[in-house]
């Protein structure tokens, strides 16, 4: 059986697992034996390559020719210069993820293509297809996408039977997520997810070079000298970054720590550092940051309809819970000691190794169950705006709603003769759409021009279980359709060719990394088309099928007649759907077989009407 690889890829480190008899462990870089890879990249002044520790160690002398903390970066379109090239995120994170996926293949001594890669809960649909992009350009076939706090969930209480409801704080380099989860026999729920994709580690090691700064420009200034500007000194500002770094590192084990530069600026007169930090003074700086994570925690437990007496375990996530001023601010605010008994960089890797072993059918006891963490809609016009200028928010999909996703609404044209409706995608909570965050549009073209104001147009959305929304709109007149899979950070220009981009990032990343991978895991030709073989899911229906028949004769109860008749009317456009509408039917079908066995007539006429309205789609495509 081939292993799937849990990829940690994080804002400042990355790690990389793989469940091995059961039980998930780190792989380790087989030259040094370090098991944490710094996410950095970068050109030494000779033009080699440089990817980790190597490269972070460059950042000081070179940080033109260095790149950190590229997450952040990820699901925008822009560039950013490595030497002679520019690279975008997606291309910086598969430098790093094609070195991960080396120490796998020199440990496990076979080549590796496939993969499970975590990213933040609150990633929306483009940072999510940007990680999978990375992915597929390093060479690596990405089986699933997986929340960080989720798969770091995976690890934890493997065994127990009676409901354990857990509360995950992940504060790493870049982001903060908080999940709260809840574990019973085995089934792995998300119950809510809250986070903020710009707050970790990165901001504390800001906040600290600021105050270094200020001291180092007050000292000179006490002294009679001409004022400093070193705000905009780039090789000044990267040592006092890499010299915050390490002091917010020893103030995690020590009150107090020394920080020492000497020469940080050479010319008329040298420029040396010298000063004590505190650690009530680093705490200081990082109150108000703190306090926004708390806010986040406190939206989860609302979310989850819970209070903090009701958690049964706080469990730390990331290098930055090692702050001593987390652990206390949890302690005081949830009124129990948060656990980290697992090695906070490390465990996200390691749940996402045991997702892998879920996949890949390994028997590990467990089943994840995770949610979509924004509410889901579009932009329509408010029907009590007699002026109809108004636009406000539909939801379609609440946030919280278990993934795999699907919901429709029906929705009316404005006008009579309405030739064309845009549907415009929006993420967010509030009523009011542009304070809500937009993720993309479709066209539904050719309308009838005949049809009356208030024809009936449907929208459907399906959000998988890697969190990728695609969206389809149907007039129900004509049957005239549109679908988009919205990918805002990779989209591509309309004229634009994206196997040939993909191609022309590999062969930039093979020239860099030294090899070619031009024929590793890509754009393929049949990129998008449905599979000709049933799903996994189809599979386990067929199966339930046989299972129920006693003696080989036939379950005549009139549901499953009509799951009989369904199926069938799947299997005949099975061959021209898209491998998400295959998904999506295969996943309804199951869900149907589950509702006739259990007897809930409600739930099996309300499954079967959305399997219907997905085959008109379908039977008129």
């Amino acid at each position: 059986m081939e292993p799937i690889l849990g990829i940690d890829l994080g804002t400042t480190n990355s790690v990389v697992a793989v469940l091995e008899n059961g039980k998930p462990r780190v792989i380790a870089n087989p030259e040094n034996g370090e098991r944490i890879l710094p996410s950095v990249v970068g050109i030494d002044p000779a033009g080699e390559l440089l990817v980790g520790t190597a490269a972070l160690n460059q950042a000081v002398l070179y940080p033109e020719r260095t790149i950190r903390s590229i997450k952040r970066q990820m699901g925008r379109e822009i560039e950013v210069p490595l030497g002679e090239s520019r690279l975008s995120p997606p291309e910086v994170s598969a430098i790093i993820l094609r070195t991960l996926a080396r120490w796998a293949e020199a440990d496990l001594g076979r080549p590796v293509t496939k993969a499970v890669i975590t990213v933040p809960a609150f990633f929306n649909d483009s940072q999510r297809e940007a990680t999978r992009q990375a992915g597929r350009l390093a060479g690596l076939d990405v089986v699933r996408i997986v929340n960080e706090p989720t798969a770091a969930s995976l690890v934890y209480e493997p065994n127990c039977e009676q409901q354990q409801r857990i509360l995950v704080y992940d504060l790493g380099g870049g982001t903060f997520d908080v999940s709260i989860v809840s574990l019973e026999g085995g089934v792995v729920e998300v119950l809510a997810s809250h986070g903020d994709t710009h707050l970790g580690g990165d901001d504390f090691d800001q906040l600290l070079r600021s105050e270094l700064v200020d001291r180092l420009e007050g000292s000179e200034s006490g002294r009679g000298a001409a004022p400093l500007d070193l705000r905009g000194d780039v090789a000044t500002a990267a040592r006092l970054l890499r010299a915050a770094e390490e002091a917010k590192k020893r103030l995690s084990f020590e009150t107090f720590t020394a920080v020492r530069e000497e020469f940080l600026k050479s010319g008329d007169r040298d420029l040396h550092l010298e000063t004590e930090l505190e650690r009530s003074d680093f705490e200081e700086l990082i109150e108000p940051s703190l306090e926004r994570t708390i806010q986040c925690v406190d939206r989860a437990l609302e979310d989850a309809r819970m209070h903090a007496g009701q958690l049964d375990r706080v469990i730390l996530v990331g290098g930055s819970t090692r702050i001593p001023a987390v652990s206390q601010l949890l302690a005081a605010r949830l009124e129990q000691q948060p656990s980290a008994e697992i090695d906070p960089d490390l465990c996200v890797a390691l749940g996402a190794a045991v997702q892998g072993g879920l996949i890949a059918g390994e028997q590990v006891g467990r089943v994840l169950v995770d949610i979509t963490p924004h509410t889901l809609g579009i932009r329509v016009l408010d029907s009590h705006d007699p002026m109809r200028s108004t636009t406000i928010f539909a939801p379609i999909i609440p946030r919280r709603t278990p993934l795999p996703a699907i919901r429709s609404e029906t929705f009316q044209t404005a006008y009579d003769g309405q030739e064309a409706v845009e549907v415009e995608v929006f993420q967010g909570e509030s009523r009011e759409v542009e304070r809500n965050q937009r993720i993309g549009s479709l066209m539904l073209e050719d309308l009838s021009p005949h049809a009356p104001e208030g024809s009936p147009i449907s929208v459907r959305f399906t959000v998988n279980l890697n969190g990728i929304v695609e969206v389809r709109a149907v007039d129900r007149v004509t049957g005239q359709q549109a679908a988009a899979r919205l990918q805002r950070g990779t989209e591509t220009a309309a004229d634009s060719d994206p196997a040939a981009q993909h191609r022309a990032s590999q062969e930039r990343l093979g020239n860099l990394l030294g090899e070619s991978l031009l024929a590793a895991a890509g754009v393929s030709a049949t990129e998008g088309q449905a599979q000709s073989e049933p799903s996994e899911l189809a599979q386990a229906a067929n199966q339930a099928d046989v299972n129920q028949q006693e003696g080989g004769e036939p379950d005549e109860r009139p549901a499953i007649g009509e799951l009989r008749t369904l199926r069938a009317k799947v299997e005949r456009v099975r061959g021209q759907a898209s491998e998400a509408d295959v998904q999506e039917m295969d996943l309804l079908l199951t869900k149907l077989r589950e509702a006739a066995d259990a007897e809930h007539e409600e739930e099996f006429k309300n499954l079967a009407a959305q399997l219907d309205d997905l085959l008109f789609y379908l039977d008129e495509a």
